[in-house]
C-alpha cells in the first residue's frame, strides 16, 4: 500500500540491530517476466484464458485505429505477466470510458469484472491527507503545528520526538520517523488484526532515519500517526471519517474503508495474487488491511478514484488554501525523473506536456496508480499483482498514455 523509490535508489538502511520494517505495502516482491519456464499453474491458466478468448481484444476508434489504453493493458497481462489489469479514463470530453485485461480468476478463467473493486493501498495516503486538510481548514488542527500538541508523549524514541515533528512533515514523509511495516509476517499471516498502537510500537522500537525536515523519504508510520491525530482530535474512528468526509461528500458509490474485521472485497472484483519465489501465484484477495490503516486500507475502483483525484483537484474537497497547500511539492526524484511530492499528493510529468497530479498503491494482490490533471483529465489504472520494476514502469507508462492520448 506504499509506493517506494525505483531501483538504482537504495533506502539508507537502519543500525546494526535494529529490526527492518519493509515498506510492504509497496515491498518490491518481484513479478518476473515470462521465460521459458512460467511456472506451470499460471502457464496453463493464462493459456486457456486466451484460448477462451478472455483476454478482451484491443479497442479500435473510428477509422480501425486501436485504442492506446486496451492496448496498454493487453501488453501489462501478455508481457508483464499480471493476471489482470483494468483501468478507467476521464477523457477531455469529460465521459469516462472503462477497460479489462486477463482473466479475474486464474483458477477458473473468469473475466475480469468491469470496473471491479480493487484495494487501493497507499492511494488510501491522499484520503486521510484530505482529511488532515479539512481540520486545519476548521481551525481545529495546525499544518506546522508539533505532533505533540494533539497525541502529547506519544512520539517518543532514539531520535524520535514529537516535539520536534510537525504535522506537514508528516503529510509530506519529512518527518525521519522508520517504517514499521514488516511485510514477511503480513504474507505470513494475512488475515491478522493489527491495532495502531502495536503498529506504532514496531517504528518506535528503531532509530530515527534522519532529522525532522532534513530529507524526504517515503514512509507509512507518517500516515499511521496522522490517521491517530484524526481520531483524537474528531473523537471519531477514522473509517468513518473518511467515509464521510470524502467517499460520501462526493459520491464515490463503490469506495469504503473497511470496517474492524472487515477482510472481504465487498463488490465484484478480480481476484488478487502474489507470486511466490518459484514463479507460482498465491491469492491475497482477501485479508485484513488494519496494518495498512490510514496509510492503505481503502477499497476503490480504477473509475471512483480517477473521480476521486479529479473532485480534488476541482476543489470540491478542500478551500483553496489547503488545496495549494497539498500542491505545496519537494523533489521525490528516486520515485522518478521529475516526480515531487506534496501532502500526501505526488506531481509527475507528463510525456505530452504539464503534468498530473496523484499516487501510487500497493497491497498484496494489487497494484494501482492514477491521477487526474488541471484540466479535468483523469486515469486510474490497476493490475492484480504486485509488478516488478519493468512491469511497474509500464503501468505508469499506461497511465500516461492515458491522460495524453
Amino acid at each position: 500500500m506504499v509506493f517506494l523509490p525505483q531501483a538504482g535508489n537504495p533506502r539508507r538502511q537502519p543500525p546494526e540491530g535494529t529490526p527492518v520494517y519493509e515498506h510492504a505495502p509497496h515491498h518490491r516482491l518481484p513479478l518476473r517476466r515470462r521465460n521459458g519456464r512460467h511456472r506451470v499453474a499460471v502457464a496453463v491458466a493464462a493459456a486457456a484464458a486466451v484460448a477462451a478468448g478472455v483476454l478482451a481484444p484491443t479497442a479500435a476508434f473510428a477509422g480501425g485505429r486501436p485504442d492506446s489504453v486496451q492496448s496498454s493493458l493487453d501488453t501489462l497481462v501478455k508481457d508483464d505477466g499480471v493476471p489482470a489489469a483494468l483501468a478507467a479514463v476521464k477523457g477531455r470530453d469529460g465521459r469516462t470510458r472503462t477497460y479489462t485485461a486477463g482473466v479475474g480468476d486464474l483458477a477458473t478463467g473468469a473475466k475480469v469484472p468491469t470496473d471491479g473493486q480493487i484495494r487501493i493501498g497507499s492511494n488510501t495516503k491522499p484520503f486521510t491527507a484530505v482529511v488532515v486538510l479539512q481540520l486545519v481548514a476548521e481551525g481545529k488542527v495546525g499544518l506546522d503545528s508539533p505532533v505533540e500538541t494533539y497525541l502529547p508523549g506519544l512520539l517518543r524514541g532514539d531520535g524520535i520526538d514529537g516535539r520536534g515533528i510537525t504535522v506537514r512533515q508528516l503529510l509530506q514523509h519529512t518527518s525521519g520517523l522508520p517504517e514499521y511495516v514488516d511485510k514477511g509476517a503480513i504474507l505470513a499471516n494475512p488475515n491478522r488484526y493489527y491495532e495502531p498502537r502495536e503498529l506504532l510500537d514496531a517504528a518506535l522500537a528503531q532509530k530515527a532515519h534522519f532529522a525532522p525536515g532534513a530529507r524526504w523519504e517515503y514512509n507509512n508510520t507518517n500516515y499511521l500517526v496522522a490517521g491517530l491525530i484524526i481520531q483524537k482530535v474528531t473523537g471519531r474512528p477514522l473509517g468513518e471519517e473518511i467515509n464521510r468526509r470524502v467517499v460520501d461528500r462526493i459520491g464515490l458509490r463503490h469506495t469504503y474503508f473497511p470496517t474492524p474485521g472487515d477482510t472481504t472485497v465487498r463488490e465484484a472484483h478480480p481476484k488478487g495474487y502474489h507470486q511466490e519465489a518459484d514463479g507460482s501465484f498465491r491469492e491475497y484477495t482477501d485479508l485484513d488491511p488494519s496494518w495498512g490503516w490510514a496509510a492503505g486500507a481503502v477499497v476503490s475502483t480504477t473509475s471512483d478514484l480517477s473521480r476521486f483525484y479529479a473532485a480534488l483537484l476541482g476543489g470540491r474537497l478542500l478551500p483553496a488554501a489547503q488545496l495549494a497547500e497539498m500542491r505545496t511539492t519537494v523533489p521525490a526524484d528516486s520515485v522518478g525523473p521529475g516526480t515531487r511530492y506534496g501532502l500526501g499528493l505526488l506531481s509527475r510529468p507528463l510525456s505530452c506536456g504539464g503534468l498530473y497530479w496523484g499516487h501510487l498503491g500497493t497491497i498484496p494482490g494489487y497494484f494501482s496508480s492514477g491521477g487526474a490533471t488541471d484540466d479535468g483529465r483523469a486515469a486510474g489504472i490497476a493490475v492484480t499483482a504486485i509488478p516488478g520494476e519493468e512491469a511497474e514502469q509500464h503501468v505508469g507508462a499506461a497511465v500516461d498514455t492515458a491522460l495524453c492520448r
